[in-house]
């Protein structure tokens, strides 16, 4: 049997988003910028696609910007802000757990001169409105603060912050590429300013994103050579691409109240099955304040990359972290930060579910995970004498 449990790092393209992209990878071939017809007929397409995304989030269409993905987006976000009202200051607050897409950029601005402060999290990966109001200073122009981790799933009180940061004249901009169609969520309502999307999160295609900015917010563009997208970002317009996470984008939003009570209930029968099977295990996250789709543990004693490797053998896809460091040696900055010792934090497994997934497939899983583990706990030298697994 061959189970894909990796949808946090990117879901099978929908046949009905496929099917929509198709007559704009064949038929309607024209640039969106150019003012004949086949030109005018691809807009259409890229303006159907603006409206589609903008009624997922209560957002007005002029208020979507394209981009190549949600790390473009993080980057068009924060970058922008900070270059075009670099005069009101140059504080910026983030959290200790963004993905690297935010982290990195902060990095950046810093040796441009910008201080962070990257705020500590609690063991469930959960920072409080108090810890964003104390941080604040006269001359912070920016938080930025994801909606829900990518890795352990943890969602972010976003909306208590959205207020606070209207309330001082601060621009909030959160990283929701694994929140967007998973969980509801209004800009309006949460007084978000700048939010990021990320098509391939919920069966759309790879290389395609989307920024919210709101009304009245100007961004410093980060690509130039073009007046594309309003002159905010420039290159020529990926049409299918776009038409595909207009189609997404809206399948997932008509349909998210039923699969988020079907998902949310695969992802507790995991839960409390790992609980229940396999002793010397962690929940990572909050338990109750999480994503529908997200299921992190730590395993003690054993590799995270043993089990990863083991699962494949047995046709299971899983993670022990974000898909984008996977490659690296080091344990999870997300585990660690939330008070995770490092040598626990190596025996991470994040499984992570979308609205594909079967009761057969969880039932699969947890067969052949308890065996794994149970396996690999065997020939362990990291097993203390007399514990019992």
């Amino acid at each position: 049997m061959k189970v894909y449990m990796d949808n946090a790092a990117t879901t099978k393209l929908s046949p009905d988003v496929l099917n929509a992209m198709m007559p704009y990878l064949t038929d309607i071939y024209g640039n969106a910028s150019s003012v004949h017809a086949f030109g005018r007929e691809a807009r259409e397409g890229v303006e159907h696609a603006r409206n589609q995304v903008a009624a997922a989030i209560n957002a007005s269409p002029d208020e979507i910007f394209f981009t190549a993905g949600g790390t473009e987006s993080d980057n068009m976000a924060i970058k922008g802000v900070a270059h075009k009202y670099a005069k009101k200051g140059k504080h910026i607050i983030t959290t200790a757990i963004e993905h690297h897409a935010v982290l990195h950029t902060c990095e950046a601005l810093e040796k441009e001169g910008y201080e962070v402060t990257y705020l500590p999290v609690d063991e469930d990966g959960l920072i409080s409105v108090e810890q964003v109001r104390a941080a604040m200073r006269d001359d912070t122009l920016l938080v930025t603060v994801m909606f829900a981790n990518n890795e352990v799933g943890t969602i972010e009180p976003i909306a208590e912050i959205g207020a606070l940061c209207r309330e001082r004249n601060v621009l909030f901009h959160t990283d929701a590429v694994q929140a967007v169609c998973h969980i509801p969520i209004d800009v309006r309502a949460m007084n978000i300013d700048l939010m990021s999307i990320s098509a391939h999160k919920f069966h759309g295609p790879k290389g395609i994103g989307a920024l919210y900015c709101r009304k009245g917010i100007v961004l410093e563009p980060v690509i130039v050579g073009g007046a594309q997208e309003r002159k905010r970002r420039a290159g020529t317009e990926n049409v299918a691409g776009i038409v595909g996470l207009g189609a997404a984008i809206e399948r997932a939003h008509k349909n998210m109240a039923a699969d988020m009570a079907r998902v949310s209930a695969l992802r507790d029968k995991l839960i409390s099955g790992i609980l229940k099977d396999i002793p010397h295990v962690k929940l990572n996250g909050h338990p109750t304040q999480r994503l529908p789709q997200n299921v992190n543990f730590s395993i003690r004693y054993i590799e995270g990359e043993s089990i990863l490797l083991m699962l494949d053998i047995n046709g299971i896809a899983a993670s022990s972290g974000s898909a984008c460091t996977s490659g690296s040696l080091d344990p999870s900055h997300v585990l660690l930060a939330m008070g995770i010792p490092h040598e626990i934090a190596h025996g991470s497994l994040r499984l992570t579910l979308s609205d594909m997934t079967t009761d057969e497939e969880v039932d699969y899983v947890l067969e052949t995970l308890t065996k794994t583990v149970k396996r690999l706990r065997d020939m362990s030298p990291l097993v203390p004498a007399g514990t019992v697994y």
